[in-house]
């Protein structure tokens, strides 16, 4: 069976066995007019008023807009904003924040290549770093006791635009909405709470569920009770292309968004499979092993307990070196032993919310990589496997679980979550 899957700029082509079960998101065509289609959901949002109505002149504006590990379509979605905005707002009272939440923040070069020169060449674009508190500004506790620091620049405009794009998330339930405000523009201390053990560890912080996840739920009650103006999410195809757009009050946008995109890419299974190959989604989102957990979580909801899960991620970034992750990760002696030690702790440390999630998939599942920038040495560090050859890789392991062994591919890896129809939450 040739498939292709996911994998950097240029994908992998697999001959892997016939019989697999391949899923990958509803089909669904790119809008024909990708720039007519945000302006509609500017002009004509889901709740509220349109976006001009909402802005006065002399009044500062923040845009929140992904960062690089992200393939928000930023080039068509801050034109249209700044079109929308013209004739009201001076370009000179906009400012452009990088929701990098705790991640580093982006080059010249790459903020180029997320925004276009245009862009960057007429509006202040600022990279967020959450452990600049002289950047902060305290907000108050919100949700199951949340200290808020929220970015000065963001807090003190006087319009506050989120723009995004919606996807299943792994233990925020969907990315977009709210996750622009915190954790993508929160500071340390806020993220650290969000993403705690216990929050974590709940069985509904997972794919697909806002209302009753922990952690979205105190997202979601952190961007209502601070204030947005606006938002503006929209939902992609498995070519990163714009299939619909979504605008206006946060929250009834949001949950319109979700709506649109569960049906697109959450697709059920008859039941769970031996091997589970999974990718990182290709570049930007397989950048790094970091989010390439994301693959590994996707692939999880439907391997059978001590089955494979072979994760074809680029890892051009590494681990990566900055944050804490690499470190964490390679310090505990088994994923068991990391799991023991983070709920053990009496307070968070930085990216512990990945390596949790990443060793309670180690400990039910035996995780092989494939990438181009990892050594064996450093797989085996993170208690992962390598392999050279995939397709060699799964016919073993194939052959090992029997005749009746069941294999699954997301060539799309986390651009579709897979579930046990019945199953879903």
């Amino acid at each position: 069976m040739q498939t292709r899957v996911a994998y950097g700029d240029t994908g992998l082509r697999l001959d892997l066995p016939d019989g697999a079960t391949v899923v990958t998101p509803s089909p669904r065509q790119a809008a024909a007019d990708p720039r007519e289609t945000l302006r509609t959901a500017l002009r004509r949002p889901v709740a509220g008023p349109p976006l001009r109505e909402r802005v006065s002149r002399g009044q500062t504006v923040a845009i929140s807009a992904c960062d690089i590990t992200r393939p928000q379509p930023r080039h068509l979605m801050i034109p249209a904003l700044l079109e929308e905005l013209d004739g009201i707002i001076d370009l000179d009272d906009v400012v452009v924040l990088v929701a990098t939440g705790t991640h580093r923040a982006n080059t010249p070069d790459e903020l180029r290549a997320m925004f276009g020169d245009e862009v960057v060449d007429s509006v202040r674009i600022v990279n967020h770093d959450s452990r600049a508190m002289d950047t902060m500004v305290w907000r108050g506790t919100f949700g199951r006791d949340v200290p808020v620091w929220l970015n000065r620049e963001w807090t003190e405009a006087d319009v506050r635009i989120t723009t995004g794009f919606v996807e299943p998330h792994f233990f925020a339930g969907f990315s977009g909405g709210p996750k622009l405000v915190a954790p993508g523009l929160a500071a340390l201390d806020t993220v650290l709470v969000l993403h705690d053990a216990t929050r974590i560890g709940d069985p509904r912080a997972t794919w697909g569920i806002t209302h009753g996840n922990p952690v979205h739920d105190d997202v979601r009650t952190i961007a209502e009770t601070t204030g947005v103006t606006f938002a503006l999410d929209v939902v992609l195809n498995d070519e990163q292309a714009i299939v619909e757009a979504f605008g206006g009050d946060l929250l009834p946008m949001h949950e319109a968004a979700t709506a649109f995109a569960k049906d697109v890419a959450m697709q059920p299974v008859d039941g769970r499979f031996d091997v589970v190959v999974t990718t990182g989604s290709g570049y930007p989102l397989d950048q790094n092993l970091y989010q390439s957990v994301k693959g590994m979580s996707a692939a999880y909801q439907v391997v059978r307990k001590g089955g494979m899960i072979v994760c074809a991620a680029e890892c051009r970034d590494g681990f990566p070196d900055h944050g804490s992750y690499r470190e964490s990760l390679t310090s505990g002696a088994t994923p068991e032993q990391m799991l023991a030690e983070i709920a053990g702790r009496d307070h968070t440390i930085p990216d512990q919310w990945q390596i949790q999630i990443q060793a309670r998939i180690q400990s039910d599942s035996r995780v092989v990589m494939h990438t181009s920038y990892l050594s064996d040495a450093d797989l085996a560090a993170a208690h992962l496997e390598q392999t050279d050859d995939i397709v060699g890789t799964v016919e073993k392991a194939m052959r090992e679980a029997g005749s009746a062994a069941r294999l699954c591919v997301l060539p799309e890896g986390p651009q579709t979550v897979p579930y046990v129809a019945g199953e879903l939450p």
